[in-house]
């Protein structure tokens, strides 16, 4: 079966062309028999939109990634997570205590990636100014919003201090980076003397985040670049 690929800001997936309820060989559950075959109670096909070498809770874990940054903490059903996965009933509680317990995994595993890809632009080559300058110009995704930060409108998950926690936790060690590069350029004379690292820094992930929502309500990312933009000419050096 030919398969799409479809981009994601966390990169390539790959989609299966029609819906695993309707991919065809998929047997009905039950215990009926085919002559020549094995009975269906003991056939095991599954369809998923992740690669087939990924592990059941590597599966289980993607999947409730992506649907938490579609739908949310309420709107990811267990059933739906399993669905998506090409999971079998009763993976979800063999592999994780609940749904709580996989939605921390999963919150996890995207906190881990966004620090790895900030830490790589904010530690590479360049002055300060020029790393801040590729962090703000980075490929996203920008109507769907950022990962992490969308969480914070979930009141579900704010509600909930185990699952909030890891998304305050990544916020503030991303405003951390930012404000150690910001004094690192006041070093070396790039910025402005007395410039604050971590209001700067504070300015800058605020701009992200707030460009990532007034693009999504003007459904364009014009709004979301022109703030980049205003902000890198404020911190140009002169």
């Amino acid at each position: 079966m030919r398969v799409p690929r479809r981009e994601y800001a966390d990169g390539p997936l790959l989609l299966p062309s029609r819906s695993p309820d309707r991919s065809p060989g998929r047997f009905p559950t039950g215990s009926r028999s085919f002559p020549g075959r094995f009975p269906v109670s003991e056939i095991s096909v599954t369809t998923s939109m992740y690669s087939v070498g990924m592990s059941t809770s590597e599966r289980l874990i993607e999947s409730t990634r992506d649907l938490l940054w579609e739908r949310g903490y309420v709107g990811t059903s267990p059933k739906a997570i399993l669905e998506r996965a090409g999971a079998g009933q009763g993976s979800m509680y063999h592999h994780f205590k609940g749904k709580q317990d996989l939605a921390l995994a999963a919150i996890r595993r995207t906190a881990e990636e966004l620090l790895a890809t900030t830490g790589a632009l904010l530690d590479g080559p360049g002055t300060p100014y020029e790393r801040i300058r590729a962090y703000l110009l980075r490929e996203r995704d920008v109507l769907r919003g950022c990962p992490i930060g969308r969480l914070t409108m979930d009141p579900d998950i704010v509600a909930d201090e185990a699952l909030r926690a890891p998304v305050d936790e990544t916020l503030g060690r991303v405003r951390a980076q930012l404000a150690r590069v910001v004094e690192e350029g006041v070093e070396q004379g790039q910025f402005p003397p007395g410039l604050d690292g971590e209001e700067i820094a504070a300015t800058i992930l605020a701009t992200v985040q707030g460009g990532y929502v007034l693009a999504r309500a003007s459904g364009s990312p014009a709004a979301f670049d022109t703030g980049v933009r205003g902000l890198l000419s404020l911190l140009s050096p002169r």
